[in-house]
């Protein structure tokens, strides 16, 4: 699977309680959205942003550890921007994708992964997790 490009992200608190139905409590549980965008410069790294709107960026880099004949994984460090709403902002992220179904139609490229708040800031703790999907726009 090609990684390079832009793929929508979202967040969730990983919190198991079911919503029974509720949009609100649902919409509750997104920790995160915006648009993951990748660049590859060699098989083995990876760069790229996520925006978040409003000024909320984090600059990404990483590795793709595997190849595109097999299984990867997406090992990703994101950094806020000095002078932004994300100074001083750090997240990590592993991700790997989702299984493409050899008979399916109109399946969309995903990546599934968890993320953690590598270091604290604006009075939230260091630790907090949460599962992402990223889907290929």
């Amino acid at each position: 699977m090609a990684i390079a490009g832009k793929w929508t992200y979202r967040s969730y608190l990983n919190n198991p309680e079911l919503v029974d139905g509720n949009a609100q409590t649902a919409l509750s549980l997104i920790f995160g959205e915006g648009v993951f965008t990748f660049e590859t410069p060699t098989p083995e790294t990876i760069i790229g942003t996520l925006d978040m709107g409003g000024g909320y960026v984090l600059d990404l880099k990483g590795k793709i550890i595997g190849d595109c004949d097999g299984p990867v994984t997406l090992v990703i460090d994101g950094y806020g921007r000095d002078g932004t709403p994300t100074a001083g902002w750090e997240y990590d992220y592993h991700a790997w994708p989702g299984y493409e179904w050899p008979d399916a139609v109109d399946q969309v490229p995903s990546l599934l992964g968890t993320t953690v708040r590598a270091k604290p800031h604006n009075g939230e703790p260091a630790g907090v997790t949460a599962s992402f999907i990223a889907v290929r726009q």
